[in-house]
Parts: C-alpha cells; sequence; structure tokens
C-alpha cells in the first residue's frame, strides 16, 4: 500500500533498518525482522548510504520485503552523488518490482571523492524527479532542532515546508522530547503545512549511547541523562537499559496523545526494545 494511504487511514506503526553488510548482520536482520512482522507493522524502511553495493542491498531488501506480501516497504534513496539519469533508472527499477514508497533525502556527504558529485542541490529536486518519473508516495525528513547544515532555524523550516509542499508526509530525526514534534508541526502550520510528520524514535538503553546519540545529531536531554544515570547508579547496565525503554514508552505516549499520526522505530536492526516500547503501547 502507499504510505500517505495508511496514514490517511489512521496511526502508523513503523520501523527502520539497514541492510546488511556480512553474514553476521544478516542473522541478525532475519531474526528481527521475522520478531517484528509479528506485530504487523503499517510499513518498515531501508535506509541507503550511497554508492553502487549499498544500493543494491538497499534495493534486494525491500523488493524480497515488498514481494513477500506481507508488509509495505519503503526504500531510501538519496542524491548526494548521482546523475538524474541515474536516479530515473533507480526510480524505475523500484517501480517496475513493485515499489510504491519512497524516502527523499538529501545524504551525507560521501568520504570518496569521486562520489561527491551531483546533479542535484537539495532533497526537494529528488522529490520532484520522483514525481516526475512514477506514482509514489514521497516522504522526507525532518529535523526538529533543525538540519545541521541550516544556518538558523527560521530558514530551516521554511525550506522544510517547501520540501513538504511537494512531498506527501515527513519523518522526523529522533528526539527525546514531546515539545520537540509539537513545536516542529506547529510552525509548519504557521508556514501552511499540515501534511502528516510523523516522530521517529529510538530508546537510549546505554550509558554509553548518550554520546552516540548526540554524534548522530540527536542530543539527549539533561533530564534524561539524569534518570539513565541514576537507574545505573541504582542497578547497573539492565537498570539503564529499563529506565531508558520507559522513558520511550512514555514519550510515545505523550506524542500519541498530542495527536502524532504514528510512531516510526529506529530499531538498529535489532527487536527486542522496540517490541517492548510496542507492546506497551499498542498491545
Amino acid at each position: 500500500m502507499r504510505i500517505d494511504e495508511l496514514l490517511a487511514a489512521g496511526t502508523t506503526r513503523s520501523f527502520e533498518f539497514f541492510p546488511p553488510k556480512s553474514d553476521e548482520e544478516s542473522t541478525v536482520l532475519e531474526a528481527s525482522l521475522h520478531e517484528l512482522e509479528q506485530l504487523q507493522p503499517s510499513f518498515v524502511s531501508v535506509t541507503y548510504r550511497g554508492g553502487r553495493e549499498s544500493r543494491q542491498r538497499t534495493f534486494d531488501l525491500v523488493t524480497r520485503i515488498e514481494q513477500g506480501g506481507r508488509i509495505t516497504a519503503m526504500a531510501h534513496l538519496i542524491c548526494v552523488g548521482h546523475t538524474r539519469s541515474e536516479i530515473r533508472d533507480i526510480l524505475k527499477n523500484y517501480s517496475d518490482a513493485g515499489v510504491s514508497n519512497v524516502m527523499a533525502l538529501g545524504g551525507d556527504i560521501p568520504d570518496d571523492p569521486l562520489l561527491v558529485s551531483s546533479e542535484f542541490a537539495h532533497a526537494l529536486d529528488l522529490v520532484e524527479l520522483a514525481r516526475e518519473v512514477g506514482e509514489f508516495s514521497i516522504g522526507v525528513a525532518a529535523h526538529p532542532a533543525g538540519h545541521p547544515r541550516s544556518s538558523d532555524l527560521v530558514s530551516d523550516r521554511r525550506f522544510l515546508a517547501e520540501k513538504l509542499r511537494n512531498a506527501d508526509f515527513a519523518v522526523t530525526q529522533f528526539f527525546f522530547e514531546v515539545h520537540a514534534w509539537t513545536r516542529l508541526v506547529g510552525e509548519l502550520g504557521e508556514l501552511g503545512v499540515t501534511k502528516p510528520v510523523v516522530p521517529g524514535i529510538i530508546p537510549v538503553t546505554t550509558i554509553g549511547g548518550i554520546g552516540r546519540m548526540a554524534a548522530m545529531g540527536g542530543s539527549v536531554p539533561p533530564n534524561l541523562v539524569e534518570r539513565l544515570e541514576a537507574a545505573e547508579r541504582r542497578g547497573g547496565p539492565q537498570a539503564v537499559r529499563d529506565e531508558g525503554v520507559a522513558a520511550a514508552i512514555e514519550l510515545c505516549g505523550q506524542l500519541l496523545d498530542a495527536g502524532a499520526p504514528g510512531i516510526h522505530f529506529y530499531t538498529m536492526n535489532r527487536s527486542t526494545a522496540t517490541r517492548e516500547i510496542h507492546h506497551a503501547l499498542f498491545a
């Protein structure tokens, strides 16, 4: 199904995976897919970092999930390092394979200098090309704290609003306080954009994860850091994990109460914490 139609029908529950790079990662992913499939998600998405090998891994995983007939799949697509003809071919291949949902992203600048050049300036260009190529349901990324390369929040919101006017929905970078989402949606509404913005959620389940989240673009707020550190003093790593899952459950509940159109779980290709949060919210 098209994701815009799923969002119009009611609250969605979705999971994000990345393509495995080794046999060990494949084993972990297969187990997670099997376990999470039992939860009957609205859709799943598969990331792509750029380069021919990564692109093929994403294509293979997305088409396998979609053609399995049990779960709707969305393919991530980035414009950095691509020509327009290349992207046209990729989109046509997805369309021919029966994949109708894509996430249009600008993408991180790759380490390989040969991949830096691009015929696209922004993700908006990719959205517009996808509209030309086929009948896709198109998602875009939204950053509650602003895109890392934005000069200020005002211009960030303006660019996001323009992008979302041309797309069907957005999925946010992960965050940890409900007001980050409500502020984002409110500011887009002031710009006349009311399309669905699905909050992206990931639990912090280790003390080391606090630093990793910041490096990935989502700083953990001081009050949550204090909760996790208190849990560690109280009961060690297991207590930290339990507290992180509990905090994520609280946040998701607040988001749903605030009118979020769904919850998008960043799984890191593992299912246990995601299943616990999902069970608390939707069982």
